[in-house]
């Protein structure tokens, strides 16, 4: 599992190598922890936590204040939050995978696009 420095360097890649991210704000950092932002819009955008003390990674896009999609990371297990369902915790073999943020932000790309957001 990555750790804050490389969450980190990806967040500054992704922001770089994506042209529809427009700005990252991190919002909180320490050797073990990163909060951060990639901002879509105003009122859409990508959050990430990582603490690397408890082992645990987030990812989550939020539309309006409300989660549309999301990964969760505890102690070694993932689960994913569905589209259509984002207050599920999918744990079939698919939810369960392991996800980069690079790969989070391909699947976030989807969501995006069969919700016609921009």
């Amino acid at each position: 599992m990555m750790n804050v420095s490389e969450w980190l360097r990806d967040l500054h890649q992704a922001v770089s190598d994506r042209i529809y991210l427009n700005r990252l704000e991190i919002l909180d950092q320490s050797a073990t922890l990163i909060k951060a932002r990639l901002y879509i819009s105003p009122d859409l955008f990508v959050q990430v936590y990582r603490n690397d003390r408890f082992d645990t990674t987030n990812m989550v896009l939020i539309y309006n204040q409300q989660r549309l999609y999301a990964r969760d990371q505890l102690n070694g297990m993932w689960h994913r939050h569905p589209m259509n369902a984002p207050h599920i915790h999918d744990t079939s073999l698919t939810g369960q995978q392991s996800t980069s943020l690079a790969q989070f932000l391909d699947e976030v790309e989807a969501v995006m696009a069969a919700m016609d957001l921009p």
